[in-house]
């Protein structure tokens, strides 16, 4: 029995990550939750089910409301206020704490509960993205304790499972394409933001869907594997490949590549991580071979800059992919709020990573300030317009 603790129980991954301890009431308990917004009901809902002994809600209303719509609910211990989240991670009683929430706001939860000594499942890569140096230094000598979510970093892991490091010379992660594949810069430019939520694989929140229609997520994910897997930028590879089967492949020196292949759903990663290095049955349906074939694609580097801008960013280090992501986070904002055409996220990001003057990272404290400096500049290149 494994002690889990949910960051963001109210989002995409944190459903999912609800229905693989749903599905295996043996091996998992809920100790902690968080939400992932402002769904009082459903995480009232949560509450009921899974009765976990503590609940971290960052609003003081919304947990008023929660509170008044549990009524007779007891045993459940409610932690307020800014930082209750990052509290919840590193007080509860959990042995795998699973950090679902979505932005640069996941890294301070991150950090505690790897302070903590706590096992931690994660899906926040912007974690990694913005204090990736502050995250590994915690799990020096003891990897085991990050276990990555994401698909396609979570299929790298079993791909290079008992496989020698020096045998290793690169791997390739994959991307579907999003709702654009084979769309041009021009008519990108007139993408609505309805087309641009039509993800062709994947059910995700907005954020994110918006970050894989111009591929910053796949960018994104480039940072994380070069952290997480202690990679060179240039062993690590992207292609397009629309079916989603493939979800990252590990190829070694003597020629042979070793692909991990599963039908697109969250739950089997999000239970690997949660029982690593075990594999738990039943799991979700298997690939049906024969329905389809398998093709992969170059990524089209003038319609989806923000590929080879990730690139750049990661290699540059310091602060630069903190003002990345905090300037990509206020300009899918914009775009969602229709202020911006699509392929204005990218330029926008560009010109705010052109313009920094980056700092060696310290503390969390230089994150914040790179971080508050590229959210304010990107609000006035986007009221300029």
């Amino acid at each position: 029995m494994r002690l889990v603790t949910i960051l963001g129980s109210t989002g995409s991954i944190g459903t999912q990550a609800l229905d693989v301890v749903r599905r295996h009431p043996e091996r998992f308990r809920v100790v902690g939750l968080s939400s992932a917004g402002m769904n009082q009901e459903l995480l009232a809902g949560q509450i009921r089910e899974f009765l976990p002994p503590v609940v971290a809600i960052a609003d003081d209303d919304a947990a008023a409301d929660i509170q008044a719509k549990l009524g007779h609910v007891k045993g459940v211990e409610f932690v307020v206020g800014a930082d209750a989240t990052e509290q919840l991670a590193r007080e509860t009683e959990a042995d795998v704490v699973l950090n679902a929430l979505v932005g640069s706001a996941g890294l301070p939860p991150t950090l505690a509960a790897l302070q903590a000594g706590k096992t931690l499942a994660l899906a926040n890569k912007e974690s990694l993205v913005v204090g990736g140096e502050l995250v590994m230094d915690l799990v020096k000598g003891e990897p085991e304790r990050l276990v990555p979510v994401d698909s396609e970093h979570a299929a790298l892991a079993l791909a290079m499972r008992g496989e020698r490091r020096d045998d290793l010379k690169r791997v390739v992660i994959t991307a579907s394409g999003g709702p654009f594949r084979g769309w041009t810069r021009g008519e990108l430019a007139r993408a609505s933001v309805r087309e641009a939520l039509q993800h062709p694989t994947w059910t995700m929140g907005p954020k994110i869907t918006i970050d894989s229609a111009t591929l910053m997520n796949k960018g994104l994910e480039v940072i994380e594997a070069h952290y997480l897997f202690d990679l060179e930028y240039s062993q690590i590879h992207v292609l397009i490949h629309p079916e989603s089967v493939v979800h990252a492949l590990a190829e070694f020196r003597d020629g042979s590549l070793r692909a991990e292949m599963a039908t697109a759903d969250m739950r089997l990663p999000i239970q690997l991580a949660l029982a690593w290095p075990e594999r738990l049955g039943p799991g979700i349906e298997p690939v049906p071979l024969t329905d389809r074939p398998l093709t992969f694609e170059p990524v089209d580097r003038e319609a989806f800059p923000a590929v080879d801008l990730a690139y750049r960013v990661g290699g540059l280090g310091l602060t630069f992919p903190a003002v990345m992501n905090a300037a990509n986070e206020v300009a899918v904002m914009a775009f969602l709020e229709g202020k911006i055409p699509l392929t204005r996220i990218v330029e926008i990001v560009q010109t705010i990573v052109d313009e920094h003057e980056p700092a060696s990272i310290v503390s969390v404290v230089t994150i914040e300030r790179a971080d508050h400096w590229a959210r304010q500049r990107a609000a006035e290149i986007i009221e300029e317009r």
